[in-house]
């Protein structure tokens, strides 16, 4: 492999918002004084979301989201254009906390739901976002992995997934769909498509323009108190407000609700048709693996292969990286993972970036509104967002104006994790974890371990991943 023979861009908020550059829809800043009937704090998939509801719901309130860079500056634009099935969290605890199996049951199938009604909401919208309904494939590389798999099946199973949503799958069968050499099986969820993370939040945004929402770019919310939101140059009184922030919610949220933990992607040029023959890789399928430090990936419409991995984990004091650039060691471990799976195959890297996802203590999300002040938010997706966001976003307005769904009884809506710990603590803690994470990896593929190693073990207990 020669991916790195020339030096691919990074940053520039990364691959899908740089190839769109001359496509982007451009909004003012806030200055001033308004008053709204709904006020949304962010321009990402979980706010945009949000206002396209509140319009549905009643097309005559007046509703402006307030992002303080340019939409989909964070996590929306930078993602792996992954809109699964997965809820955001551990389903066992919210079994445990939210009213049981059932309950827990009806947020898996709200999110199995909620992956067609995105996809027939674009259709009816008119959104092109390169999106299309393939599946995902997982694939072990040890047989400790896909252990680990077959319990997943099981809890998938037991969580209310059929057998045809999370199929199981043997070395041959997983090739013939994906040719990885190494591989030992794996598993196949139907419930997932592909798409263009950037081009659907510019779809979304255009959508919203034509439905009468006021959108502003470089108009960041530095305070929200009661019915009044402060800017740097403007103040606005708000019947409702919606926090949609994510890993970017530590100003209004607090710092240690949520922290920005960072994953970082490359993306290769298009490969050529022998190439792509040779990876069997013939379809829409998303892949990600079974390792404790997993990848996730797509093949692109153009013809490439998007890979993320999570290279530098957590900055201190929950930095969130700006434009994304990334370490040089980050690309090369994400690019020897590629190769990895498909070895021979010529790759070259085109562009690199980071981004950062919010994750509470234990990792799981939550829908929160509260009617005394007129605040909600929806966060903590863990790298679930995609899907979390339209839920999300649908769920709290649902909530704001009291309309009861099958939604707004689910466990996530008012589910609180503890605060992470203060600093260094949550740094030194992160970064333990994922070193475990990574011996882990390390001793189960030299030594083809056929057991999970009690490190990865005591990881995924201390972070609350154990389902």
């Amino acid at each position: 492999m020669n991916a790195l023979a020339v030096p691919p861009r990074n940053g520039e908020l990364g691959f899908w918002v740089a190839g769109l550059a001359g496509k982007k829809p451009s909004f003012p800043r806030f200055t001033g004084q308004d008053s709204v009937d709904v006020a949304v704090v962010g321009g990402g998939y979980t706010g945009l979301w949000a206002a396209y509801f509140a319009k549905k719901l009643e097309p005559s309130l007046s509703v402006a989201v307030f992002e303080a860079e340019q939409v989909g500056y964070g996590a929306s634009g930078r993602n792996g254009g992954w809109l699964s099935a997965m809820p955001p969290g551990n389903r066992a605890t919210f079994a445990r906390v939210g009213g049981g199996l059932e309950a827990s049951r009806a947020l898996q199938q709200e999110f199995v739901a909620g992956v067609d009604a995105v996809l027939d909401i674009l259709r009816a919208e008119g959104i092109d976002a390169d999106q299309h309904k393939g599946g995902a494939l997982v694939a072990a590389h040890t047989q400790a992995g896909l252990g680990r798999l077959v319990t997943r099946r099981d809890a998938d199973l037991k969580y209310g997934l059929t057998e045809d949503e999370s199929q199981l799958l043997d070395r041959d069968e997983f090739r013939s769909r994906i040719n990885i050499s190494t591989v030992h099986g794996g598993l196949f969820y139907k419930h997932c498509a592909r798409l263009h993370p950037a081009k659907l939040v510019y779809g979304l945004a255009d959508t919203l323009t034509s439905m009468g929402v006021s959108i502003y770019e470089s108009s960041r919310v530095d305070s929200v108190e009661g019915k009044t939101l402060t800017l740097a140059d403007g103040r606005v009184s708000a019947a409702r407000t919606f926090i949609c922030t994510e890993g970017y919610s530590g100003q209004l949220l607090g710092r240690r609700t949520l922290i920005p933990v960072n994953s970082s992607m490359i993306v290769t040029r298009p490969l050529s048709e022998e190439a792509w023959q040779q990876i069997g890789w013939d379809g829409p399928q998303c892949l990600n693996d079974s390792a404790h430090t997993f990848i996730y990936a797509q093949r692109t419409a153009d013809g490439r292969i998007a890979m993320g991995g999570r290279g530098v984990p957590y900055r201190f004091g929950s930095g969130t990286g700006g434009a994304g650039a990334t370490a040089p060691s980050t690309i090369d471990l994400i690019s020897h993972k590629l190769s990895s799976f498909f070895p021979g195959i010529p790759f070259e890297v085109d562009h690199a970036w980071s981004g950062v996802l919010g994750v509470t203590r234990d990792w799981n999300g939550g829908v929160h509104w509260d009617p005394a002040s007129g605040i909600g938010s929806s966060t903590g997706y863990a790298g679930h967002g995609v899907t979390s966001a339209y839920v999300g976003g649908r769920t709290l307005v649902e909530l704001a104006f009291e309309k009861e769904t099958e939604r707004t009884t689910l466990p996530w809506v008012g589910y609180r994790a503890r605060k992470w710990e203060p600093e260094p603590i949550r740094w030194l803690g992160v970064h333990a974890m994922y070193r475990l994470f990574g011996i882990a990896d390390r001793w189960e593929e030299r030594r083809n371990s056929s057991k999970t190693s009690l490190l990865a073990k005591f990881g995924s207990r201390l972070a609350g991943l154990h389902e």
